[in-house]
């Protein structure tokens, strides 16, 4: 069992793991936390009202209309860290901004 410590020196590593992989996260976005909030409210009202068609044509339709980013940029973006399509853009990346 390790002593003091090491639990110590353990936790300020994983710490500074953590802190270190929520900085490479948000230098990562290619576009603002704002406008990713305002996809996922988007999409989760039209999704109520429309449910998936498995394609990510919602998502295309709010960043024509709201955002200045380049879509093609933020939809490769959204299917890297799981999206593919409207609905797994709201399951898989919205819990990665929690």
């Amino acid at each position: 069992m390790p002593d003091k410590n090491e639990k110590e020196r353990r936790d300020r590593i994983m710490k500074e793991l953590q802190q270190k992989e929520a900085l490479e996260f948000e230098n990562s976005l290619p576009m603002s936390r704002d406008k990713f909030k305002l996809l996922f409210d988007y999409l989760d009202e039209k999704l109520n009202e429309q449910g998936c068609d498995d394609t990510n044509a919602l998502t295309m339709s709010f960043l024509l209309q709201f955002s200045n980013e380049t879509a093609e940029k933020v939809l490769a973006w959204l299917a890297d860290h799981g999206g593919k399509c409207d609905c797994e853009i709201l399951a898989n990346v919205e819990e990665q901004f929690e």
